[in-house]
């Protein structure tokens, strides 16, 4: 079972129009609304991908409750902790020539929310996954990743970090599986460049040497690498017209982590369905109809490069 973790959960508002102008009405074209937040998008994609997934975060108010309720209509479990104040409504505008993202900082979680939340990881399966992604909301300090990594390693459970926080640095001391940062996150959290090939290779060692299992470094369209610590694979990008980048990232942890768990084999499958859902993802409002993947996965290429 492959849990996934979303402690800042989130409906996602796409919206497009015909143009942005200031101190005037705007009409859209298009808007959608799509359950959300980081893990949550992942366990939509692996639910389609027939892998058996389950949901948990903190939901609060009518759009927590949308959220759960449309991932019930789907047929994807949940283990919700509820709270009472509102999720976060994110807002995610096209204007057919740049993207404008507006993203809230999330509701309030009291600290017997935050227990409550421990409990329900205590009682997840031993030997299964959490895939752990997102920012975190009101009142939850980042010393809470702690205890959850804790519990998960009381519990034999392999953690998958998707994390922007600089608190990732630190928990690297935990030997997550498998941490998915883009290029700006390796640059801002751990200090490392990657213009070049020779600078990814430098800073996916020096990743792994502070304590990362796997790393999968994902770099839009400049393509994705994937390291596991004895080699380094590079998978190109399909050329796409971007309408939202929201849900790419998410949906690209997905699509990798169902062809690669529970061997940790078949790097180059997994590479490509990961790239290629990730870039018909992108060209859509949310996450789309991803009809795309196996037309796009016949376009790429993984070369091993260590």
């Amino acid at each position: 079972m492959i849990y996934t973790l979303t402690l800042n959960t989130a409906i996602d508002m796409n919206i497009r129009c015909h143009g942005l102008n200031p101190n005037s009405v705007n009409r859209t074209s298009h808007t959608e609304y799509s359950p959300n937040g980081k893990a949550v998008n992942v366990s939509i994609v692996l639910h389609k991908f027939n892998k058996p997934t389950c949901a948990l975060g903190f939901f609060g108010g009518f759009s927590g409750k949308y959220i759960v309720d449309e991932l019930t209509k789907r047929h994807i479990k949940t283990m919700p902790c509820f709270i009472d104040d509102i999720t976060r409504i994110n807002v995610f505008i096209n204007d057919g020539q740049d993207e404008y993202k507006l993203v809230g900082k999330g509701p309030f979680v009291p600290d017997g929310k935050k227990i409550e939340m421990l409990a329900v990881i205590e009682s997840l399966d031993n030997d299964s996954y959490l895939v752990i992604s997102g920012s975190l909301p009101n009142n939850v300090e980042p010393e809470y990743y702690d205890s959850i990594l804790k519990l998960c390693q009381s519990k034999n459970i392999q953690v998958i970090l998707d994390i922007s926080h600089p608190k990732l640095k630190d928990l690297l001391a935990f030997n997550p599986l498998l941490i998915k940062p883009n290029d700006d996150e390796l640059k801002e959290i751990f200090g490392l460049e990657t213009q070049t090939t020779e600078q990814v290779i430098t800073a996916l060692e020096t990743v792994h040497t502070q304590g990362a299992k796997n790393i999968l470094l994902t770099m839009g369209s400049k393509g994705m690498f994937f390291s596991n610590g004895k080699h380094i694979w590079f998978c190109n990008a399909v050329m796409i017209k971007l309408v939202s980048s929201a849900c790419a990232g998410d949906s690209s942890l997905a699509a990798f982590l169902s062809e690669w768990l529970p061997e940790q084999q078949h790097v180059e499958q997994a590479m490509k369905k990961a790239s290629a859902t990730g870039a018909n993802v992108a060209e859509s409002d949310g996450l789309g109809l991803m009809d795309k993947i196996t037309t796009y996965m016949q376009q790429l290429k993984v070369t091993q490069i260590k």
